[in-house]
């Protein structure tokens, strides 16, 4: 071997044990995520999630670094660029995403937290943290633990062997042979993981991808099932209080403190685990009548205020609710149960890489730690056999939490579900509220139709009569005057008969009785002056109101996308699937809608829900918007249709 041969080795020797020391450090970067990721995603911490990442990122950039140095191809930077300070509008306030802020510390943390965790190269460098402690120490620390060997050999058998020194000087020649090589492998290894891509990623990737998402979710859950063991502790205490020594006055305050747990369990139930579990609690109470004597009753109380007639109102519909039990004991269960569960694949994987594989392939590579290692695992009396079980037991717990994900939203929804008197009491709610819209929207109906009429075809046929009049007087005195008023009575009687089919469309469209739903909204589309593309597939036709209501609805869309989204091309697609009557309106707009201020969009969900129908909006800023309406119904036998 020359001399820049040996000295090639020797500084790829030295690359790879850096990068290997730098794999190692990686591990604590791993377990600074988690300290800071378990409550940010479990407890709604979310300023906790910033710190972890920028803190990781010098970590990973000074291994871009040396992994680029002496290669002559650097390892450039994969991040985003970091967003810009948001600026104010013209009233004051700051922008983000469909809200404004008073302050611009807010939309500026926002921002921050977009640009960090929707950027894909912070989820690689955790994937790099992830494996760079097995393949970093495996491809850096191997050329090392040969050299080592080597001369460790060569000096402590030199005077028992002749040939000690020959063998220990071959072995350290070999590590510095495969130095280079491991070191090439270990940039390439580097730069896959943390270098900047522009292509789409590819399987290996996103399978990765998906495992660490899942992982993230078990970690969540189960930060969640620890965090109910305070909030059970906290709750026992206030009950013994509240029922041992009569400070009712605790109640309150406390149930509704509580709740904000089993609501995020059941809403992260239906996201992850695919159980959707609805709200159990019964509806607010109305506030207390009075009474002519002026007192104000609760069940068999009278009270003298009214304030604490709402107190014990208020009392009585927390206490008597049996979702606040069911809700207390899901605390006290779900720790050992759901933590269990949950802890069982997390286990699984961590035992069988860092209790079993990890630390036998670091002692076959020579690497011992001090003190023993009576807490490393052996197979069968067999250390070697532990990496292969080790890998196998990991394996086995990454194929079992999707399943473990499903038990638990299942165990979730044991005690979290509505129960059967719950359910009764939300429908009956649901029923009464929206009878009154369908009441009020009526009545309005019914205003506008007379408004109309006596504005339009009414004052037409008003004047209709009076020139009718006229020209009976004149039809012997003046026949010219009395053709002319003729003539502007018929054209008077054609603008009244206009008026009156435009009302009668308004009202119930001749179209959709004739011809069906489908056929309706295709009429609407090529009234429409922008390209509307519609597509369905209906096997039969809902009943005539849940059609005049999604008819109403479309054509109250489309001219929301014409006038306020300026869009260019709208598409609808109607469908029935599931006993549920679906519809899509999409759009190229402006985007930016938000149904909690716009009133057409209101007024579609007091329509729709009158048949208990949903409306479902995504419209980010700059678009594209797509509404989703869904209506249960039952579609009848299919009728006439132009296609």
């Amino acid at each position: 071997m020359t001399t820049g041969a040996l000295r090639t080795a020797g500084l790829a020797l030295l690359h790879g044990a850096v990068l290997a020391g730098l794999g190692l450090a990686g591990v604590v970067a791993l377990l600074v995520h988690l300290v800071f990721f378990v409550p940010g995603f479990g407890l709604g911490l979310i300023f906790l999630l910033p710190l972890p990442v920028l803190a990781g990122r010098p970590l990973t950039n000074l291994v871009r670094r040396v992994a680029g140095a002496g290669s002559g191809v650097p390892i450039g930077s994969p991040y985003r660029p970091r967003p810009a300070a948001p600026q104010p509008e013209a009233d004051g306030r700051y922008p983000h995403a469909n809200r404004l802020y008073r302050r611009p510390w807010t939309p500026a943390f926002l921002r921050l937290l977009d640009w960090l965790l929707g950027d894909p190269a912070s989820y690689r460098d955790l994937g790099w943290m992830l494996t760079a402690p097995v393949v970093g120490p495996l491809l850096g620390g191997l050329p090392v633990a040969l050299v080592g060997a080597g001369g460790w050999y060569a000096a402590g058998n030199a005077a028992r062997h002749w040939w000690a020194v020959p063998a220990g000087l071959a072995l350290a020649a070999a590590g510095l042979a495969v130095a280079p090589a491991l070191l090439a492998a270990q940039r390439g290894w580097t730069r896959w993981w943390l270098g900047p891509t522009g292509r789409q990623p590819g399987r290996l990737r996103v399978w990765y991808a998906r495992q660490l998402w899942l992982l993230l979710r078990l970690l969540t859950l189960l930060g969640l099932s620890l965090a109910a063991l305070p909030l059970a502790a906290v709750s026992a205490v206030a009950l013994v209080l509240a029922y041992g020594l009569g400070i009712v006055v605790l109640l309150p305050p406390l149930i509704r403190n509580v709740r904000w747990l089993p609501e995020l369990r059941r809403q992260l139930a239906g996201r992850w685990s695919g159980v959707e579990i609805g709200s159990p609690y019964l509806p607010r109470s109305d506030a207390p009548q009075q009474r002519p004597d002026g007192r104000y009753q609760v069940g068999n109380h009278l009270y003298q205020t009214e304030r604490w007639a709402a107190y014990n109102l208020r009392l009585r519909r927390l206490t008597r609710d049996p979702a606040t039990w069911r809700d207390f004991g899901w605390l006290l269960l779900d720790p050992v149960v759901g933590g269990l569960c949950l802890a069982a694949p997390l286990a699984a994987i961590g035992y069988g890489i860092v209790g079993l594989a990890l630390p036998r392939l670091w002692m076959l590579l020579g690497v011992r730690p001090e003190g023993g290692t009576d807490w490393y695992a052996s197979v069968a009396g067999s250390g070697a056999a532990a990496i292969p079980a080790g890998l196998a037991l990991a394996a086995l717990g990454l194929l079992a939490a999707p399943a473990v994900l499903r038990v638990d939203g299942r165990w979730a929804a044991l005690l979290l579900a509505p129960t059967a008197g719950a359910r009764l009491a939300l429908r009956v709610r649901r029923l009464t509220e929206t009878r009154a819209d369908a009441t009020e929207n009526q009545a309005a109906e019914l205003r506008r139709i007379e408004r109309d009429l006596h504005d339009g075809a009414q004052a037409r046929l008003v004047a209709m009569g009076i020139n009718l009049g006229t020209i009976e007087y004149l039809l012997d005195r003046d026949p010219e005057a009395a053709r002319a008023l003729l003539a502007e009575a018929r054209q008077a009687s054609a603008r009244a008969l206009t008026e009156l089919r435009d009302l009668v469309r308004g009202i119930h469209p001749p179209v959709l009785a004739e011809r069906g739903l489908v056929d309706a909204v295709r009429a609407l589309a090529l009234d429409t002056p922008v390209r509307t593309e519609v597509t369905a597939e209906l096997p039969g036709r809902p009943d005539p109101p849940v059609e005049s209501a999604a008819y109403f609805a479309v054509s109250e869309l489309l001219t929301n996308a014409v006038k306020h989204a300026r869009a260019a091309r709208i598409g609808v697609d109607l469908g029935y699937a599931d006993g549920r009557l679906r519809i899509v309106v999409t759009d190229d707009g402006r985007g930016g809608a938000d149904g909690a201020r716009g009133s057409g969009l209101r007024g579609i969900g007091r329509r729709l829900g009158t048949f208990d129908g949903v409306v479902d909006l995504s419209s980010p800023p700059g678009g594209p918007t797509t509404v989703i309406l869904e209506v249960p119904c039952v579609l009848s036998s299919p009728r006439t249709s132009i296609c």
